[in-house]
């Protein structure tokens, strides 16, 4: 990118006159209208499924290590394809919903991913050998990975330009809910039933979808314009104007009423924003996340701490909830980018916080493991080093010792940068800022990206802590935080308090200085 991507804002600068009076009362009633609520809570049930299926492991590879049946014992490398190979489903169903997301539409393409979903399931739940629990794993990511492209463009088309940052945190928050479910259930059910579990969720989001609308952005792109209003009137309430609203959808629909062809692909307001995602979306991947989240408990058994690692998985699955909370009730008031800002190091951050939440909570991971304590007994837990990391003239942990916090204290911390900012944002400004031409294709891509990167991560995490210890990949997150601070300052537009229409405008006048 030659020029760039932000600047300073000119006075009395105005890049799209507004007509206030007919936007403020659609927007007051798509506030007092509670069903574009319930449309929302019906799509990301989706993320729900996803986030429970994606740590799965966390629980089951400890248990399974011990399973009786030798053909359902997972040995190291077993252990690791089956903590990975759920990204390799999700990177392929990215891939589907390049073409679902614009072939079905984005709501019938979130009811078709409960087909794989349910099976993979019950594969998990009937197991009895190894190659049905990888296959139910695939079958879950896949359908996960297909949610992941089609719900935050559905949540994001659907809703009203005030209360679109903290919808659009919503499939970030079901996701994490679903994973913090997983963590407190797997305290109490077998794994087998954990699976059974899963298909809840599934069933309910296939029931409430059903009588919800689809996208009216969708909708008109097919030429259904009577039945989009119909949509859009039952989304905002009857006592909202949303002539104006409609209006401005329409003419932005007709103005892209065509895919997008490769000669066009190479047009500035079409890449740019396709590259600004996808980055953001690898960027994400390599802070860590996902290997983290699915090895938790694993990592947990593998560090000195205070206690059982079952105990301190259910914790962090709690704090990740309250950060998305917060996360969802903040980047509509204080913008996408500060958000982001807050989960990487600040460059001129407060006094008492000089560092940020992700960095240090990386570095200070990789500190402990490389220089503080060593467990009271080697390692047991399949899938991370079959030996100790440190040398053997390092103390052992006491089991009272308050040092012994570190690990979990650390955790927690990155896990909350994470859910207040590179977690949800990535979502909602991938679904605000692509053009709504490529859309369904380009959010497809994102996701495949993002997941084939985090298929990398996972598949590779065990090598390299086995190789090399577990403290050089936190070493190595801590790394990709310090550049995501750079990319965020440098390529991230702010989209706070604009409609899908304005910025898709912004992107084609090129005209940076709208955004800070």
């Amino acid at each position: 990118m030659q020029e760039p991507l932000l600047g300073a804002e000119g006075p009395g600068y105005d890049t799209f006159p507004e007509e206030p009076a007919p936007e403020d009362r659609s927007r007051v009633g798509a506030l007092q209208n509670k069903r574009v609520f319930l449309a929302t809570f019906a799509a990301v049930l989706g993320n729900f499924s996803f986030g429970y299926a994606l740590v799965y492991t966390s629980p089951v590879i400890p248990a399974l290590e011990h399973a009786s049946d030798p053909e359902l014992r997972l040995t190291k490398s077993q252990a690791s394809w089956f903590g990975s190979v759920f990204t390799l489903g999700a990177a392929t169903g990215g891939l589907s919903a390049m073409v679902l997301n614009d072939l079905l539409g984005r709501k019938l393409s979130i009811m078709f991913s409960a087909a794989p979903s349910a099976a993979g399931y019950a594969l998990m739940a009937g197991a009895h050998g190894f190659w049905m629990l990888l296959l139910g794993r695939t079958l879950t990511g896949f359908a996960g990975g297909l949610t992941a492209a089609c719900i935050p463009v559905y949540v994001s088309e659907i809703s009203p330009p005030r209360v679109r940052g903290a919808l659009g945190a919503t499939p970030q928050l079901m996701a994490v809910f679903g994973s913090l479910s997983l963590y407190a259930l797997g305290l109490w059910l077998p794994w087998r039933w954990l699976a059974v579990a899963g298909e809840v969720p599934v069933l309910v989001m296939i029931l409430l979808l059903s009588f919800m609308p689809n996208s009216p952005r969708f909708l008109l792109s097919r030429g259904r314009d009577e039945e989009a209003l119909q949509a859009l009137a039952w989304l905002r309430g009857a006592h909202a104007d949303i002539r104006w609203e409609f209006e401005q959808i329409q003419d932005n629909v007709q103005r892209q009423s065509s895919r997008v062809s490769w000669a066009e692909a190479r047009a500035p307001e079409v890449y740019r924003p396709i590259i600004i995602a996808l980055l953001m979306r690898f960027l994400q991947q390599l802070t860590g996340i996902t290997p983290i989240l699915v090895y938790l408990q694993s990592i947990f058994a593998s560090t000195a701490v205070l206690l059982p690692p079952e105990d301190d998985a259910a914790i962090v699955g709690a704090v990740r909830l309250f950060s998305v909370l917060i996360a969802a009730l903040t980047m509509d008031l204080a913008g996408r980018k500060v958000l982001l800002f807050v989960s990487v190091p600040a460059p001129r951050g407060p006094p008492v916080s000089p560092a940020s939440i992700m960095f240090a909570a990386n570095l200070t991971l990789g500190l402990y493991v490389h220089l503080g304590p060593s467990p009271l007994t080697p390692n047991g837990t399949i899938g991370l080093e079959s030996a100790p990391l440190r040398d053997s003239e390092q103390p052992l942990a006491s089991p009272t010792s308050y040092l012994t916090l570190v690990p979990l204290l650390a955790t927690m911390f990155f896990i909350m940068g994470y859910a207040m900012g590179w977690g949800p944002i990535t979502w909602l400004l991938m679904s605000e800022i692509l053009p709504l031409r490529a859309r369904g294709a380009a959010s497809g891509l994102c996701v495949l990206a993002s997941w084939l990167t985090a298929f990398a991560l996972t598949k590779s995490f065990l090598p390299v802590v086995n190789t090399f210890g577990l403290q050089v990949p936190f070493f190595f997150f801590a790394a990709v935080c310090l550049v995501n601070l750079v990319f965020t300052g440098c390529c991230v537009p702010e989209t706070k308090g604009r409609s899908l229409e304005q910025i898709e405008s912004f992107f084609r006048t090129r005209r940076w200085s709208f955004l800070r």
